[in-house]
């Protein structure tokens, strides 16, 4: 019997596509550019063994710790240090022949933790970064904002083996109802706040906000639905 997994968020999505090689991030960036960094990447850079998680959803979110690191500041919501910022080599990105190679330097060992400005959020002056680590099994810990308030926080945090490398995105949505008709109540209230999680462009595991007395508040680990093939 399946085990039920736990797991704390809230948020709306705007999709984003994930595409091969170099994969640009489209839709969801197009908004106000950042007061900082100066320079955003705008793509996700895969680095060969490594693992790069992305978070997609709501004016603005941020990955907030792997594991025992700490990435952004919740005061600031910039990076705790210069330290855990990966340097991009400049050089490499105007020349834009990086069809074999990366702009970034290779992780040390399974320790490392950086992360790589993305693009800009609708929320002035505030920037994107994506995560890279090394393949293992990891705790994310991302804060998503459905309102342009930064008073207004909701947290998910996940525990996932991360062990095939590539491009990971924790994308925030809100789950359609099923139903068409309903109580005053349930029409007025907010859809099911989910968050899928991609390995590329596959829905690997989702989690759903629950309503029931028993899981209040909670999100919990749902099936996938697959659609039945006919012929």
């Amino acid at each position: 019997m399946n085990k039920k997994r736990y797991a704390l968020f809230a948020s709306t999505v705007v999709a984003v596509s994930l595409m091969s090689g170099c994969q640009s991030l489209t839709g969801y960036q197009q908004i106000e550019k950042a007061e900082s960094p100066d320079a955003l990447v705008g793509k996700v850079y895969p680095v060969a063994g490594e693992v790069n998680i992305v978070c997609a959803g709501t004016y603005h979110c941020e990955i907030t710790q792997i594991g025992q690191t700490l990435l952004i500041a919740p005061n600031s919501h910039k990076p705790v240090n210069a330290s855990v910022v990966a340097k991009l080599n400049q050089e490499e990105l105007a020349t834009k022949q990086l069809s074999s190679q990366t702009p970034m330097t290779p992780l040390l060992n399974q320790k490392s933790v950086k992360i790589v400005p993305l693009i800009g959020s609708n929320m002035k002056g505030l920037t994107n970064y994506y995560a890279r680590v090394k393949p293992a099994k990891r705790e994310v810990h991302i804060s998503f904002y459905p309102e342009n308030n930064l008073d207004y926080v909701e947290r998910f945090a996940m525990i996932h083996d991360f062990m095939q490398p590539g491009t990971y995105q924790l994308r925030a949505y809100r789950q359609k109802s099923l139903q068409e008709t309903g109580s005053l109540l349930d029409t007025a209230s907010p859809e099911p706040l989910c968050v899928d999680l991609l390995q590329g462009n596959k829905v690997v595991r989702r989690f759903c906000k629950q309503s029931d007395t028993k899981h209040q508040g909670e999100f919990v680990e749902t099936k996938i639905a697959t659609k039945a093939v006919t012929k």
